[in-house]
């Protein structure tokens, strides 16, 4: 039996459902090789990154190779499997596009050496490398995050998920009724290849859907989206609607603070709110630090009470209106900062090997000086470039 998702995955981006956006950066990123030679496509599952990527390269009549990042998980395998396949010519002499599936499968510690043999290979590539992750924003990821273009996919709107249920069940021959559909859409939570899994678990056998079918599946539990329990929290003064919020939230405790954090003052617009919603947030983040400190998990209750009730109960009634709840730039922005000090500390690396100093004397002492040639003297700093033997990205961090 052939899945659903399999059978129906698009073979054009014609068809694919939602992603307008992300599929013409996906185009430009090959369209543009090697200018950056990998491409990481980032989003929630189901929102159609892997069909995606097969779609573009049926398009561009790409041989793909696809290997799942979990099944080439140490340094040695991914050499092994992946360092041929980015080298060798396409054994049917057309052009070739490496995906690289789910690296989120690759960890930082039982798979040492995988994801830096990964980077490395990116350098040497001669075909365009595509991953996919659910999130890339973990510190492990910050070398391929510096190689990529990043490129998002969002969650599926459920009108977008109910148009290709609807093709699928007509292709099929399925008696349905528009609520029974609508229903199953709106339960997928955005997960697109999980409600075709689903309509193909109720209807496959039967051809028929109704609404009582829907009601009474009982598989997989879906993970709710972030932006749904911050409704829950910040939309209630009813602690029985927010304490449950977080419980099918796949994100961990650190992310969930900065999403909070964030989206706090959009929603309470009265100052007294909004100061004891920070109040109960930072008592959240004290039993965040004791449980760091001392391993006592029995606080993590207490911290989820103080997230959901805690901040729910902040505000004196509940606020009109829709507000836009967006995730944490935070992340985004100190790693933008790390990304620069790190070129900083590469070139002071340099400048102290050559002159014989400490790093931080070099900072201190020679890259204020080093900074003001390059800006004023074109000549002397095409010599000092040579001499410290800087790349081009460094020399563009020093012109700047």
């Amino acid at each position: 039996m052939q899945p659903w998702s399999v059978k129906y995955q698009p073979k054009s981006t014609e068809f694919t459902q939602g992603q307008n956006k992300a599929v013409e950066e996906v185009k430009s990123f090959l369209g543009s090789f090697p200018k950056k030679r990998a491409a990481l496509v980032y989003g929630p599952p189901g929102s159609g990154k892997t069909s995606m990527v097969h779609a573009v390269a049926g398009e561009n009549e790409l041989e793909i190779i696809e290997v799942n990042a979990s099944d080439v998980r140490n340094a040695e395998s991914i050499k092994e499997k992946l360092g041929p396949a980015m080298m060798q010519m396409s054994l049917f002499s057309r052009g070739k596009l490496i995906l690289v599936d789910e690296i989120d499968g690759v960890s930082g510690s039982a798979d040492r050496g995988g994801i830096s043999e990964l980077a490395k290979l990116l350098d040497k590539t001669q075909f365009p490398v595509i991953m996919t992750a659910n999130d890339p924003f973990d510190k492990k990821f910050s070398t391929l995050r510096k190689k990529s273009a990043m490129i998002e996919f969002r969650t599926l709107a459920y009108p977008s998920v109910l148009a290709v249920l609807k093709k699928i069940a007509e292709k099929e021959s399925i008696e349905y009724d528009e609520v029974s559909l609508e229903t199953l859409a709106r339960r997928a939570g955005g997960d697109l290849r999980g409600a075709i899994n689903d309509l193909q678990t109720l209807a496959e056998n039967t051809k028929k859907l109704s609404k009582g079918d829907v009601d009474e599946l009982s598989g997989r539990r879906q993970a709710d989206t972030m932006i749904n329990a911050l409704m829950r929290i910040l939309k209630t003064t009813s602690p029985e609607v927010a304490l449950p919020a977080l419980e099918d939230v796949d994100e961990d405790t650190d992310e969930i603070f900065l999403w909070i954090d964030e989206n706090l003052p959009k929603e309470y617009k009265d100052h007294e709110d909004l100061a004891k919603a920070y109040d109960v947030l930072s008592r959240a983040d004290v039993f965040r630090g004791r449980i760091l400190r001392r391993q006592h998990w029995r606080f993590l209750v207490y911290i989820n009470d103080l997230l959901t009730a805690g901040i729910a109960l902040s505000k004196k009634e509940r606020y009109p209106g829709f507000n836009k709840y967006t995730r944490t730039t935070r992340i985004l922005k100190m790693w933008m900062f790390n990304q620069k000090n790190a070129k900083r500390k590469s070139i002071a690396g340099k400048i102290a090997e050559k002159t014989h100093t400490s790093s931080r004397r070099a900072i201190q002492d020679t890259l204020p000086y080093v900074r003001v040639i390059f800006k004023k003297n074109k000549a002397e700093a095409e010599k000092l470039a040579e001499y410290f033997e800087l790349d081009d990205a460094e020399i563009d961090y020093l012109k700047k």
